[in-house]
């Protein structure tokens, strides 16, 4: 039976506080860079890293469930990731067959499959929900390319076996970031040098550079060409990332998942269309890419301030239609609508073809939601038009088991006349499990 929850927050006071929860996209890279320093470590059985982390969701357990398949014990104690060596670590056994579970986790499946294609794990995959209808090429032609066995696209569990070679892999930029990660954790391990080369604009950029920033810390190097017109390459190579082969990992012993800008962007943006709300302990140096967020909360026309060097308070103030590039922030897409639907004027959000492949197609699910609500939006021309309105009317929505579509129907919830009910609304639990505890607090 599908769950529901019904928010009657309608002529209610609306502010206050909340802390930032853990970036699931830092957590997700610092938990694969542990795992990959305490094999690398081995048989020194002795090493221990911590990943402090505020605050967990299905997705980042995702991952940490999938480390313990792969000879790294991976446990949650208090507010932290303990990673050591598991006992009887048998990871390289090819008769031994792995039972993985990526859960709904676009990034833990796409992170996994080339570490795992690395170390020569024999593997099956179990996904759920969307994730295995969303794609993987052309990750998965270009790890069987270099030596790695895969069942069919779509098969479930998702059967990998063999061990994958370094070497040239070619990627198209404008599909999913993620790939890239995946290829970038993995081919530092590989007994070659090699070379992701990447074709048309590199979309989602920002993830790319979170990536790199944790590899860094963890002591691996990638260098970077751009705008590369040398003989005998594709001319639709754009960027290359060349990676010396036999790398080590040696990330420290203590790590902190930064907080998480692309869930306090449904607070900020709470703050933006109806009263104050600071979300504290925010990296203003991040290399999170949804910190754009500021920057387009401020074009509507809401106020920013910033205290403690940490802690953003964002307030209302006359809004007014913008215009958005939504090519490196596709997951700010659904919020934002929801703040062009209570702006002065037109708002007109471009690039949003990724939003169809996400854990469900974000551009029929925006405009299903916020029409259901009272808002006037629709899709024109590849892009989501959008005229404001002073208020919405509420109503019942469906989330589509998507977190983002639940989080944007509750921060609606403030701004609608009558009450909003969810249905599956657990999709949260994804990234966010305390977000309708965190949005009851800041109502009066």
């Amino acid at each position: 039976m599908e769950s529901s929850i019904t928010l009657k927050n309608h002529g209610k006071e609306f502010g206050g506080n909340i802390n930032a929860i853990a970036s699931k996209s830092h957590a997700h890279r610092l938990l694969l860079a542990g795992a990959l320093t305490i094999l690398q470590s081995l048989p020194d059985t002795e090493r221990k890293i911590e990943i402090i982390c505020n605050e967990t969701s299905l997705d980042i357990e995702a991952t940490s469930s999938c480390l313990n398949s792969m000879g790294v014990k991976s446990e949650r104690i208090g507010n932290s990731y303990i990673l050591e060596a598991a006992c009887n670590n048998d990871k390289n056994d090819e008769n031994i067959c792995k039972s993985l579970d990526s859960g709904e986790s676009g990034s833990t499946l796409r992170f996994i499959l080339p570490v795992i294609g690395m170390l020569g794990i024999n593997a099956a995959i179990t996904t759920h929900g969307r994730l295995t209808e969303r794609p993987l090429s052309p990750l998965y032609e270009e790890m069987i390319g270099h030596g790695v066995t895969i069942s069919p696209v779509g098969s479930n569990p998702l059967k990998v076996s063999g061990k994958m070679s370094g070497g040239i892999f070619t990627i198209a930029g404008n599909i999913s970031s993620q790939y890239i990660t995946g290829l970038l954790l993995a081919l530092p391990l590989a007994n070659e040098d090699s070379e992701i080369r990447v074709t048309g604009e590199l979309a989602s950029r920002p993830y790319v550079d979170i990536t790199l920033s944790v590899l860094e810390t963890a002591g691996i190097k990638v260098d970077i060409v751009e705008n590369t017109t040398d003989d005998g390459i594709d001319p639709n190579v754009t960027m290359i990332f060349k990676i010396s082969g036999n790398q080590h990992y040696n990330l420290p012993d203590k790590n902190i998942v930064e907080g998480d800008w692309s869930n306090s962007a449904f607070f900020l943006a709470a703050g933006a269309i109806k009263n104050s709300v600071t979300v504290k302990n925010l990296n203003l140096s991040s290399k999170q890419g949804d910190m754009k967020i500021l920057d387009l909360l401020k074009e509507f026309g809401a106020k920013i301030t910033v205290s403690n060097g940490c802690d953003i308070t964002v307030t209302r103030d006359t809004l007014k239609g913008i215009d958005i590039d939504a090519e490196n922030i596709p997951d700010l897409v659904p919020i934002l609508s929801l703040v062009a639907s209570l702006s002065e004027g037109t708002t007109t959000i471009r690039n949003i073809e990724r939003l169809r492949i996400k854990e469900s197609d974000r551009v029929a699910t925006v405009i299903d939601l916020l029409t259901k609500l009272g808002a006037d939006i629709r899709e024109e021309n590849r892009c989501l038009v959008i005229n404001g309105k002073a208020f919405l009317i509420g109503g019942t929505i469906d989330s589509f088991n998507d977190h983002r579509i639940a989080m944007t129907a509750g921060i609606a919830s403030i701004m609608c006349s009558n009450d909003v009910t969810i249905i599956n609304e657990k999709a949260v639990r994804k990234s966010y499990p305390g977000f309708f505890n965190d949005l009851a607090s800041l109502i009066k």
